[in-house]
């Protein structure tokens, strides 16, 4: 049981905030994606005592919902229930009133962790790291787009990256997303119009890591909620159009001690914190399919688009996969940047902790850093460009195996498979175009 989990048993104050008359209770799922239901406040204080029945299968689907026989919940067992607890104090929606929004954690009905649950996964690396004396702190950049409903395209024609004109052309939506959903307890530092049109990134100030996981599935949720009170489609997929920028999700890993930033060496970073890059390093290729597990998350993953296509690292440099950023001993840490915007937060996060541990276990030692084009030339390896390679990878790995479990580990590899298999069952529109009237 994680910390969070204990709190709950601390029967903390799950109150409803005043004239309250539904509350929103989810959890996320396997691909990071909140689900849960919608609970009128009169049944409040009996979920907060005995949980929300729903179907395991919620851990076991797809992002388009399809369901099929995993190891773990199947036709065999019937997909039994789970249970979710609040994890907080619920909080007012600002944009609907009278509704509250509250994070939940999964638990059997056997009242143990669920095998197939992706928080457990980040659950084990961080009671790992707390044994080892250490809290991470991670800090989370995250970029989507904001489209037309009815087209799925831009309603604006501008990129004007970090154009503070621009920026007040989408004020009002992006306004509404830094302030209310800062107002339901997502620290939002700020927000910025990036690089195509219709697309932005917003900055989740870091915190201990399982708080800042779960801060990035509410986050997607609510800007998803808020998006379509505003008549949007926010999408984090990660290359809606291959011509323009993808989504990327940026985490900013520190290790803290007694208070203290143990990465840092009077604002640069120390041997401690070379050996959790090392790690990362080590890592990256077989845990690719944590970062990104679709067909489409590897079209953002081509050169000279500021996604990584290898394992190097270097000093605020924009072309590695790890870019050392330093300053004031608050300041420094290791930001790693392959993953797409749609990625699992439990997972990423716990499987960059888990290596960046291993890495600070064995004493590793990082490849010489970059210090120009990682695209021409570059101190690592090349990571996965294609879901096959990735597949592959995440297969032949023992060390992935167990830093997921077994059964999470299979049904993870199981969807990716799925989706190749898909995709590999199509005949696209570009073909037709292309060869039906040539050949």
């Amino acid at each position: 049981m994680d910390s969070r989990q204990g709190e709950h048993e601390m029967a903390k104050d799950f109150s409803l905030p005043e004239g309250t008359h539904t509350v929103i209770l989810g959890v996320g799922d396997m691909c990071g994606i909140m689900r849960g239901k919608r609970i009128p406040a009169s049944h409040w204080e009996t979920i907060c005592k005995d949980g929300n029945a729903l179907s395991i299968a919620l851990l076991a689907i797809d992002m388009t919902c399809d369901v099929w026989d995993t190891p773990y919940v199947n036709f065999d067992n019937g997909y039994p229930d789970m249970h979710m607890f609040p994890l907080c104090k619920p909080v007012a929606v600002p944009w609907e009133p009278g509704v509250a929004f509250c994070m939940a954690y999964a638990e059997g009905t056997d009242h143990k962790p669920v095998p197939i649950d992706p928080r457990q996964v980040l659950v084990r690396q961080l009671e790992r790291a707390k044994k080892m004396g250490f809290e991470i702190q991670v800090g989370a950049e995250l970029e989507f787009y904001l489209l037309d409903p009815e087209t799925g395209l831009p309603r604006d024609s501008s990129i004007q990256v970090y154009g503070l004109g621009r920026s007040a052309r989408m004020e009002h939506i992006v306004g509404p997303i830094r302030r209310q959903i800062n107002e339901c307890g997502i620290p939002i530092e700020q927000s910025n119009p990036e690089y195509a049109a219709g697309q932005v990134e917003v900055n989740i100030r870091y915190a201990e890591a399982m708080e800042s996981a779960d801060n990035v599935i509410m986050f997607k949720s609510l800007v998803r909620q808020l998006g379509i009170h505003h008549d949007y489609l926010a999408t984090f997929m990660p290359k809606p159009f291959f011509d323009q920028s993808g989504s990327g999700f940026h985490t900013h890993y520190s290790l803290w001690k007694d208070g203290k930033n143990v990465f840092a060496d009077k604002g640069e970073l120390n041997q401690l914190g070379k050996q959790f890059t090392a790690g990362l390093q080590k890592r990256m290729g077989e845990a690719a399919l944590c970062g990104a597990y679709t067909v489409n998350a590897y079209r953002r993953r081509q050169p000279y688009t500021f996604c990584p296509v290898n394992t190097s690292w270097g000093y605020d440099n924009r072309t590695v996969a790890l870019r050392i950023i330093q300053g004031s001993d608050t300041a420094v840490r290791v930001e790693k940047r392959d993953a797409g915007a749609d990625a699992n937060p439990y997972l990423l996060m716990a499987t960059d902790i888990a290596a960046g541990l291993d890495g600070i276990e064995q004493g590793m030692e990082p490849t010489e850093p970059t210090t120009g084009n990682a695209y021409e030339e570059f101190n690592g390896d090349a990571i996965p460009t294609d879901l096959r390679d990735a597949i592959a990878l995440a297969r032949g790995s023992d060390w992935l195996k167990e830093v997921m479990g077994d059964l999470l580990w299979e049904q993870y590899c199981q969807m990716a498979e799925r989706e190749l298999e898909f995709f590999g069952q199509q005949v696209t529109q570009v073909e037709t175009d292309r060869y039906l009237r040539s050949l």
